[in-house]
């Protein structure tokens, strides 16, 4: 704010100077052979200028109307000021002859001086109130921001106790079976896995094949219950492993394709995720067998894990993202995602 003020105040003097000159040339006075008063009394001007302003500054917290009274009446005493000014420079100028004391010439240089410092002082709430508004701009960005990243960690941590809840009920259904090898070594793969996930930023992306490698290792943790029944199948571009997801985006959609797959339908389930890109954007899909008879997630049945996918993506990518689920022509449940390419 300080340097802006200065460099405008700057170029108002230097337009105040050349503006005068051509004025003072026109009304017949050589500008050249007036160049030094008028740096002089400008310079004047200037230190007055710089007065004021800083009285502003002081005063900012008024209100309009009393900043407009309060400029008015500054602009006035520095009219009568740079009269002064402009006298003591002529006094000088006309030295040992005594100065000739025109009332007429008086009062226009107090009105061109008001006017002068008028001037300055409406450029100059101008400005400041420009600035104001871009630092309060910039402090509600950064409010929406904040507001955003909250939402953003409050909608990522939801999926822990969601992930922790059903993988519980799966060792609690090996436990129930007298799988309690396959159980243990569950716990183990279970405090891995919770390992690498609690230490993620739910604000930072992920390489995609990161987030796939995360949702492999919990198939893994499945499979262990699911083992003579239960494929699993990935499909990964090699030029798509360095895009960035956020993170565990995958998540609950694989935690719904064990729910309403391996765990629902008899005989064997394959759960699939698969990446493709299309027209400059990155389609993840998870599609998993269902029961025939299952019904479809939907309303209440949808899922706190569900619902904050699609409103991640949405908080995440505006406008430029995709949620969309249903039933295949071949009967089975597909959970599609779109969102843009970006580089690392």
């Amino acid at each position: 704010m300080q340097r802006a003020t200065l460099r405008f105040g700057g170029l108002y003097l230097v337009a105040v100077f050349l503006s005068s000159s051509l004025l003072w040339g026109l009304a017949g006075t050589d500008p050249i052979d007036s160049a030094i008063g008028k740096v002089f009394l400008l310079s004047g001007a200037a230190l007055l200028a710089a007065i004021l302003t800083m009285l502003l500054v002081r005063l900012k917290a008024l209100p309009l109307p009393a900043k407009a009274a309060l400029c008015f009446v500054l602009s006035l005493v520095g009219g009568v000021l740079y009269c002064g000014i402009d006298h003591a420079i002529y006094t000088i100028c006309v030295y040992p002859e005594a100065p000739v004391i025109d009332m007429t010439n008086i009062a226009y240089n107090v009105i061109y001086g008001t006017s002068l410092y008028f001037g300055w002082s409406c450029l100059f709430l101008a400005l400041s109130y420009s600035f104001d508004l871009r630092d309060r701009e910039r402090r509600l960005a950064q409010m929406r921001e904040e507001a955003m990243a909250a939402q953003m960690r409050a909608l990522r941590y939801q999926l822990n106790p969601h992930f922790l809840f059903n993988t519980l009920n799966s060792m609690a259904g090996l436990i129930e079976e007298g799988e309690r090898d396959d159980a243990r070594d569950m716990v183990f793969s279970l405090s891995a896995y919770l390992r690498t996930t609690l230490a993620l930023d739910p604000l930072q992306d992920l390489p995609l094949e990161d987030e796939v490698a995360l949702q492999a290792g919990y198939l893994t943790i499945e499979q262990r219950r699911f083992s003579d029944r239960m494929a699993v199948e990935i499909d990964l571009p090699e030029d798509l492993r360095k895009v960035p997801v956020p993170s565990l985006i995958l998540q609950p959609l694989v935690e719904n394709a064990v729910k309403h797959g391996a765990c629902r339908k008899t005989g064997g389930v394959t759960i699939a995720i698969r990446a493709r890109q299309e027209a400059g954007r990155l389609w993840l899909v998870v599609e998993n067998d269902m029961a025939p008879a299952d019904r479809l997630p939907g309303g209440a049945s949808f899922g706190i894990g569900l619902r904050n996918v699609g409103e991640r993506l949405s908080r995440r990518f505006p406008d430029a993202s995709g949620f969309h689920y249903g039933r295949t022509s071949d009967g089975r449940f597909r959970v599609t995602l779109t969102m843009p390419i970006r580089t690392a």
